[in-house]
Order: structure tokens, then sequence, then C-alpha cells
């Protein structure tokens, strides 16, 4: 039995001769500190739920629908965009392609909806809606647009010109 207080490793319990002598404290805690060191190490801001980083063949599949409503000016209709290499009938498909590329940063979703508790100004940018649906960097998409507050306009124009360009 181990008192409070002492160490013993279990070959100087078997071991007549080594009864008198336990290991030292030093040696045992030395030995602890090594064990820990060859641990991995994960930083305290990872993240579990964050995505892998996007692979050149997750690319491959890239294609996208964009459907556009009341947006005014020949803008209205549903376009398809392909990307790597950039086509379809998109009226901007190498420009849609690289806003989206610029756009595109491991752990978050490029079409990610205006968070609910944010504070946005009450600017009205007019009744477009777009509708952006396929896949992008190998995960599905199935995002919708307007212009009905200050937060969803920059959010729509961050992504012109595959939105199209409204101004404001």
């Amino acid at each position: 039995m181990v008192q409070a207080g002492s160490f013993s490793s279990p070959s100087s319990a078997s071991s007549p001769s080594s009864a008198s002598s336990p290991t030292p404290r030093w040696l045992l805690l030395g030995a602890f500190a090594a064990a820990l060191a060859s641990l991995p190490v994960v930083p305290a801001t990872a993240s579990v739920a964050a995505p892998p980083p996007v692979r050149d063949e997750d690319r491959a599949g890239d294609h996208l629908t964009v459907t556009v409503r009341d947006a005014g000016g020949g803008r209205d209709g549903t376009y398809e965009l392909y990307c790597h290499p950039a086509g379809g009938s998109h009226p901007d498909p190498r420009g849609a392609c690289g806003v989206l590329e610029r756009s595109t940063r491991w752990g978050r979703d490029v079409f990610a909806p205006v968070p609910a508790d944010s504070a946005c100004t009450t600017l009205y940018g007019g009744p477009a809606t777009a509708r952006v649906t396929g896949s992008w960097a190998g995960r599905p998409v199935d995002a919708t647009y307007d212009r009905r507050d200050g937060c969803r306009i920059d959010r729509w124009n961050r992504l012109v010109p595959l939105l199209p360009d409204l101004g404001s």
C-alpha cells in the first residue's frame, strides 16, 4: 500500500531490494513532465465544428444557380455559374467566381445569413431578392438575399458581381 505523500513505481514494489529505497519524487515528476510534453497541443481557439480546409479536388464541382427577382433594369432572371474554369449563363462568370474566391475563408460560410442579434440600420435597399443554390467548395449552398435593411444590403453588396450591383 502507498502512503499519502509517497511515490513508488510498480517495479520497486515487486523487488525486495528496492523496497527500502523508493524512486525520488523529482525523478517521477520529470517522467510525468516528459509524458505531458509528448501529447499534442490543441489551441484554445480551435473549433471542433470548423469545416476542413477546401481542397482543389473539392472545387471541381463548383456550380451555382442564381435567381434574381425585382432587381429591375434587365437584371432579373436565373443564371448558371460554373467556376474552375469560369463559365455558364451568368453575365459575369469570371467576376462572380473571383468574388467568391476572395470571400471564401476556412471556417466561415461565405453564404451565411445575417446573424439574428445584429444591429442594422433601417435603410431600405429596394424590393430585389436573390436565391443562390448549388455547390461551392464541396459544400451545398442554399442561400436567400434581400435588401430590406443595412446589414442585408451589405451582405448583398459583398457578393457583387455574383449578385447584380444595385448601388448603395
